[in-house]
């Protein structure tokens, strides 16, 4: 199982998981069998709000899952579509969430919990 985690940094499994998932500096992509981590940069940081491209952030690399504070609804039903299933982080580091995934404890993300828009700052509004 290949998971795509956003971050701001790129600190391998020390990276915090950033809080949304089309304005993210960096993915870290962790590969499950191999037991790698490798980061890559967010090819669609700079889209408008709302026509986020996520699987073109990604580069076009294949992914069973994303583990993210938030996202938007239509990055949500994209990566869906694709097969790709979405996970809502807790606040902390990639090696954090993943150990959480790999126990079954974090939720999938539901449209009803996607990001209504940006705030002052540019931050989510949940």
């Amino acid at each position: 199982m290949r998971i795509a985690f956003p971050t701001q940094e790129n600190r391998g499994a020390e990276s915090v998981v950033y809080s949304h998932f089309g304005s993210a500096s960096h993915f870290i992509i962790v590969d499950r069998e191999k037991g790698s981590f490798e980061a890559l940069d967010n090819r669609d940081r700079d889209h408008e709000h709302g026509h986020c491209q996520p699987l073109n952030a990604l580069g076009g690399g294949r992914v069973d899952a994303v583990v993210v504070g938030g996202i938007g609804a239509g990055a949500l039903a994209r990566l869906n579509s694709a097969g790709v299933t979405v996970y809502r982080a807790v606040e902390g580091s990639v090696a954090e969430n993943l150990k959480l995934i790999e126990a079954g404890f974090l939720p999938v993300f539901t449209l009803d919990q996607t990001c209504a828009g940006h705030g002052a700052g540019g931050g989510c509004v949940h």
